[in-house]
């Protein structure tokens, strides 16, 4: 009987803690748990056996939620939440949910760091990044060797999804590099005032990808002949991107010269080439009446001095002491023409008129080289003469006999310096017709060319 009381009285004792401890959780309720430690008796039953959805945790950002009964049962169905997030997130999901029947929050969230699109990578170069493309990682543009970064250096992945200054490219603005030719000075080929220069074209180089789109050379190409005298010269080459460099150069050619010559007095020079350069040759001619002395031609040789002799042109000495009229006639051979000039008597109206006619003329008749023979008078009363020079009477009379002159009447002929008998008359002509007459011949035309070139007129 004394157990049974006591095994009661310890269940007594079990029963009574029970409720003691039941009590104070009651009082002590905790944060979250549904129960509110000071909640009056009809809140604890509103909401007791109400679900509960899990505690938003998000990372990097904040949570701010608005409950049906304060901040004790926020995460109690129905509760609302915001979700924010920090600088440089952005929001995976839905930023603001709602705690449901199921416990559960009505959609996903999360706060995941910005990315900036892609860069794009620059032609002839590249970038270096601290973080990728991710919020506030710094790119550093660089370029190729040649090439150089146009637009900013450094670009930031800002909160906006977006980088810092534009886009940026390498473009090529290093000019290619030549280098021109040395050429040594030449010296003109002998007679001629010219001469062949050669020369490697340059190879320009690009300081970028290599690639020349032209090569442009101002001046003669090489292989061609340079005449006396300092060229300037220069290359020109450009590369793709529009780039240009230049060189220049100079190509200097020398012409040998001897002193200049002169044309002797009562004569002409004709030099070939430029006249005085080496390998140039002059040749020399006397006017009508004169004979040359010396040498005829003479060259510019390599030391500059001419060859031969210095040429003069002397008075043509007319010797009328010779047995024949054959002899007398070839003494003027490819030196003077003749105007032979005959008649019976110096009465003779056509002698007269002629010999009158021909003293205004003597002008004339000297740029012709023209020498007048006169043969007056019947053997053995006939004489002769040239100019002041008596021509004996026997040789006289050989030269009509050798011409065919008749001694009874008026002739007149016309000999070229090859000694032709070119014209015959029977009558007088103005000296006019006769110089017409003259200056038709083949000869007569070189030396009109020469007169004009000396400056030797006269007007008939």
């Amino acid at each position: 009987m004394w157990k049974r009381v006591t095994y009661l009285d310890m269940d007594t004792w079990l029963i009574a803690f029970l409720f003691v401890g039941a009590q104070f959780s009651y009082s002590f309720g905790y944060e979250g748990s549904g129960y509110a430690p000071y909640g009056d008796d009809e809140d604890a039953r509103r909401y007791k056996g109400t679900p509960w959805c899990a505690p938003i945790k998000v990372k990097q950002g904040q949570v701010s939620c608005r409950t049906p009964r304060g901040e004790y049962y926020k995460n109690v169905m129905g509760t609302r939440c915001k979700i924010h997030c920090k600088k440089g997130y952005e929001m995976q999901g839905h930023p603001e949910v709602v705690c449901m029947a199921s416990k559960h929050w009505s959609g996903n969230y999360a706060c995941r760091e910005v990315r900036c699109p892609k860069l794009t990578m620059p032609a002839n170069g590249g970038y270096k990044c601290s973080d990728g493309s991710y919020y506030n990682s710094r790119c550093e543009y660089f370029c190729s060797p040649g090439y150089m970064l146009k637009g900013e250096r450094t670009v930031t992945c800002t909160s906006t999804k977006a980088w810092t200054g534009g886009q940026s490219a390498c473009v090529d603005v290093q000019p290619p590099v030549i280098k021109c030719p040395s050429v040594k000075d030449k010296t003109a080929d002998p007679g001629k005032l010219t001469v062949r220069v050669t020369w490697d074209t340059p190879e320009g180089k690009d300081t970028a990808d290599g690639i020349l789109t032209d090569v442009i050379l101002k001046g003669k190409p090489p292989g061609t002949h340079f005449t006396g005298g300092d060229h300037k010269m220069s290359y020109t080459v450009y590369d793709r991107a529009g780039n240009k460099a230049s060189c220049r150069f100079s190509v200097r050619v020398r012409v040998r010269r001897c002193d200049p010559l002169t044309p002797p007095d009562n004569g002409y020079m004709k030099c070939d080439s430029d006249g005085d350069n080496y390998g140039a040759t002059c040749e020399f001619t006397c006017t009508g009446g004169h004979d040359l002395q010396g040498s005829a031609a003479r060259v510019c040789q390599h030391g500059l001095t001419w060859s031969g002799t210095e040429t003069t042109c002397s008075p043509m000495n007319i010797n009328v002491g010779v047995r024949t009229a054959a002899a007398l006639l070839d003494q003027f051979y490819e030196k003077r023409r003749l105007l032979i000039i005959s008649a019976p008597t110096a009465a003779n109206h056509y002698y007269r008129f002629q010999m009158t006619n021909l003293q205004h003329a003597q002008c004339g008749l000297d740029l012709r080289h023209v020498t007048v023979v006169e043969l007056v008078g019947i053997y053995p009363a006939q004489i002769g003469r040239i100019r002041h020079r008596i021509i004996p009477p026997g040789l006289a009379v050989q030269i009509r006999l050798l011409l065919q002159i008749s001694n009874n009447n008026y002739n007149m002929v016309v000999i070229d310096k090859q000694g032709v008998d070119k014209m015959r008359y029977t009558y007088p002509i103005t000296s006019a017709e006769l110089f017409t007459t003259i200056d038709t011949f083949p000869q007569r035309k070189e030396e009109m060319v020469m007169q004009q070139q000396a400056g030797d007129t006269c007007q008939p």
